[in-house]
């Protein structure tokens, strides 16, 4: 039997130039976590809101925020011993984001976590933040932006609200011939709804009498008092697929405006009592929408020695399966949910269905070949020959240095 798969944090990584947002959209995320604990990685604590988030402690270059977070400020050289630290069961963290400006190039700390040998981390993705306001311009003095959003799994279209429709549209194309098939989300503010990223724990019942009230607290009451307020008024509801203002307290706060600009997203939700046809699974894996962004979930294969439950974990390219047992009253079914931007949903939920094996002859042992090339091997770091291998990167080219940026001060 083989033994249960660990617990693996997605290690993310956020890029993008001086002024884009990407710290703004950091502080977000660490401001509206909900209970899932992010490691925050930076290369100082002055970009960071510490102050707004209550210090629970410091050790070392280590700052323990009051919602239960954690934010280092580190260099290169010091990246694997942090990542190891934040990896440790007693830290408890569910996500780390790794904020690439002053560290590295964004593909050198992919490299980074591909090769890493520490199995309590995976590759979580690369965003690359975008300032829609002053591509044009940042393009002409960093031309390496092209090739950080070719390799980015999830491009974040920052301050978006301050151009046209027509100058949106036009970017968005520029942005696809970029890196084709690639999500690209319109945000203003930084404000990216924190599932997009990870997975959100609801907050601890049992800790609510005792914990300090948060501003993640406060933006959750004010967003909840503003869709009150708009209920009352009569508005409408958000389109399809749009996340609607209050509808996740922290992840949609208010902030005075009523026409804000929100990042909208769909997921699809799929499950099969029918064991998954390998084959067909892989060829859905490999030729994957554009606009699909995450994948999360367990999949049975009824096929000769792998009738294991296959933990599946996709971001962009980037694709694992865990093998691990099935436990003694545990269903035996696939569950899987899928999240992108622009995606078919409708398109999607009938691809996976015809996945399923719903005739009388059964996949054979060899058409597992396809899942196994994508479960890491004992000892290494990764399956060999996947996509998103260190080797696949071009090494790091020369850039202009890029100094810690500080909080959008027109945000």
């Amino acid at each position: 039997m083989a033994p249960q798969a660990p617990r693996q944090i997605p290690v993310i990584v956020l890029a993008g130039f001086l002024g884009s947002g990407k710290t703004t959209l950091l502080n977000h995320l660490l401001g509206r976590s909900g209970g899932s604990r992010v490691g925050a990685v930076v290369n100082d604590f002055g970009s960071i809101e510490i102050d707004a988030m209550t210090v629970a402690g410091q050790v070392d270059s280590m700052v323990s925020l009051g919602n239960g977070c954690l934010c280092c400020a580190v260099d290169t050289s010091e990246l694997d011993e942090y990542l190891e630290r934040l990896a440790r069961p007693s830290a408890r963290i569910d996500v780390i984001v790794i904020e690439a400006s002053g560290l590295a190039e964004p593909q050198e700390l992919i490299r980074m976590i591909l090769a890493s040998e520490n199995d309590r981390i995976v590759y979580g993705g690369l965003a690359e933040v975008v300032d829609a306001a002053e591509f044009g311009a940042t393009r002409a003095r960093h031309p390496e932006i092209d090739r950080h959003v070719a390799i980015a799994d999830l491009v974040v279209l920052n301050k978006a609200d301050r151009i046209g429709e027509a100058e949106q549209r036009s970017l968005l194309e520029t942005l696809a011939e970029l890196s084709p098939g690639t999500p690209v989300v319109p945000a203003a503010y930084g404000r990216i709804d924190p599932e997009l990223f990870f997975d959100r724990k609801p907050r601890d019942a049992d800790d609510e009498a005792v914990r300090q009230l948060s501003f993640e607290d406060l933006f959750r009451a004010e967003a909840e008092a503003e869709a009150e307020a708009q209920a009352e008024a009569g508005a409408g509801g958000e389109a399809a697929g749009e996340h609607a203002c209050g509808e996740h307290g922290p992840g949609c706060h208010g902030h005075g405006h009523r026409q804000h600009l929100h990042a909208a997203y769909e997921s699809v939700a799929f499950e099969s009592d029918e064991p998954m046809n390998p084959r067909r699974l892989m060829a859905f894996l490999d030729s994957r929408p554009a606009g699909l962004y995450r994948i999360k979930g367990f999949v049975h294969f009824d096929v000769p020695e792998n009738r294991q439950k296959f933990a599946v974990h996709a971001v962009g390219d980037f694709l694992r399966f865990y093998p691990s047992p099935w436990q003694p009253d545990e269903e035996r079914r696939t569950q899987l949910v899928l999240i992108g931007s622009g995606i078919d949903t409708a398109a999607v939920r009938k691809e996976l269905t015809d996945c399923r094996e719903t005739g009388p002859e059964r996949a054979d042992v060899n058409s597992m070949w396809g899942v196994l090339r994508y479960v890491p091997s004992n000892g290494e770091p990764g399956a060999s020959g996947e996509p998103g291998e260190p080797d696949d990167f071009a090494g790091p080219q020369e850039s202009e240095p890029q100094e810690s940026e500080p909080q959008e001060p027109d945000q």
